[in-house]
């Protein structure tokens, strides 16, 4: 018998590749943090000798889930205002208290609660954009959880940089000392057509190829942004992104409500992603992204949560339901997203548009032991017929028992191993008492 570090066994395994197979009475065996084989589990344990067991008897074992846009410290504000039109909220709520409030120890704060969130919501990587990438390292590390590391370019002046060549800087610098990181990768991530200019965004896309980063930007997120690009370039963003040189296999393109069809087309033939966000979609009344029409020609969609300011929730277990939902009543067909796609798109799909799904995303033997535990024996749960369908209709992050990140447990009984519950209340509870400040205002 081999020794190894940790031996599951579950109910049910379901690997995510292939595609809909959930393997009865499954283990899995890991050793350094990876995974070393998922077999049988009456075969598991006269192959293995373990140094930790669990045992999950009424468990689906999955994937971590891969949270492909988010800006993670800003759930210090989740409703801090709520049901006002986007650029309201915008204008007269959110930028003046974030220009006034957003730190260093602002991000680091928000980033230890947004990661202690999705951490009991089972998902183990999450795409950030946002001000301090340093500050979003350090808190995800902390919490022990992976982190692609958006390096944020605006051409306005913020409290984090001057301008696009100070946001540059900073951000390089960053990978450079932190690129050798398990935990962490990077993007650039110019935040939106609209945001910067031509000439920010010629030299993104020559060191986005030069370092070959992925580049995560916010796209045809709102028919006004459209409307602004046609009036001020002529052309809708996406076409001037093509133009740029920014339309390929680098980007991640955020949101992605607003497609024409030949648009759809455009990122398929340039093997570009997209980061579908269907509640914050909604929330802002941004319209119904086209996924049916994205997967039907192949356009690799992942899921994400947008920021938790705007969705209030950084939970990929509502983000699978509803963009199967919605894809479904869009198209008229029930068959359209199934649970399986479904599932891929908030696992394996999301590591692939982050070009790290040779690490992640799936349970497959070499790969990371990124794992997530769904209980299935709460009464709202019985019976189950077929458990990726319940997993994508009738579990919640509720049912979340146990995550590991490259094998270490950090939810345990859907409790944070690390301890930091109490720490956590009393810094939420510090921030919501500033921030109140600003609703008195």
């Amino acid at each position: 018998m081999q020794a190894i570090d940790l031996l599951i066994d579950a109910r049910w395994v379901i690997p995510v590749n292939p595609a809909g197979r959930a393997l009865d009475h499954h283990s899995v065996a890991v050793h350094d943090g990876r995974i070393l084989a998922v077999l049988p589990t009456a075969q598991a344990h006269t192959a293995y000798v373990a140094g930790e067991f669990v045992s999950l008897p009424a468990h689906a074992l999955i994937p971590g889930l891969v949270n492909l846009h988010t800006h993670a410290a800003t759930v210090l504000m989740r409703g801090f205002a709520e049901d006002m039109a986007p650029m309201q909220w915008l204008q007269e709520r959110f930028w003046p208290a974030e220009s006034r409030n957003v730190s260093p120890q602002f991000v680091y704060d928000g980033t230890l609660l947004a990661c202690a969130e999705m951490l009991r919501g089972g998902i183990t990587c999450f795409n950030d954009m946002y001000l301090y990438p340093a500050e979003t390292a350090r808190a995800a590390i902390e919490m022990g959880m992976r982190a692609a590391l958006g390096l944020v370019v605006v051409d306005t002046p913020t409290t984090y940089a001057t301008d696009a060549d100070d946001y540059v800087a900073k951000g390089l610098a960053l990978r450079d000392a932190m690129r050798e990181h398990p935990l962490l990768s990077f993007c650039m991530a110019p935040h939106a057509p609209h945001t910067v200019g031509d000439k920010t965004l010629s030299r993104l896309i020559t060191l986005a190829e030069e370092l070959d980063l992925p580049v995560h930007m916010q796209v045809h997120k709102t028919l006004d942004e459209i409307a602004q690009s046609v009036a001020r370039h002529g052309v809708r963003p996406l076409e001037r992104l093509r133009a740029l040189g920014m339309v390929g296999p680098n980007l991640i393109a955020a949101h992605a409500i607003h497609l024409a069809p030949e648009e759809i087309t455009l990122l398929v033939k340039n093997g570009s992603s997209v980061a579908h966000c269907p509640t914050s979609n909604l929330k802002c009344a941004n319209g119904i992204a086209p996924v049916a029409q994205m997967l039907a020609e192949g356009v690799t969609v992942g899921l994400g949560t947008g920021g938790p300011a705007g969705n209030d929730r950084l939970d990929m277990f509502q983000e699978m339901r509803l963009a199967a939902l919605l894809a479904k009543a869009a198209s008229g067909d029930a068959g359209t997203l199934p649970a399986h796609r479904a599932l891929a798109m908030a696992t394996l799909d999301g590591a692939r548009a982050l070009r790290i799904d040779h690490a992640i995303g799936s349970i497959e033997p070499g790969k990371f032991a990124d794992l997530t535990a769904v209980e299935f024996n709460a009464l709202e749960m019985l019976p189950c017929y077929n458990p990726v369908s319940h997993l994508v209709y009738s579990a919640g992050r509720e049912n979340v028992s146990h995550v590991w990140v490259a094998g270490r447990l950090l939810v345990e009984n859907r409790g944070l191993k690390n301890g930091q519950k109490n720490d956590l209340e009393k810094l939420a509870l510090l921030w919501q008492n500033r921030l109140s400040m600003e609703t008195k205002a």
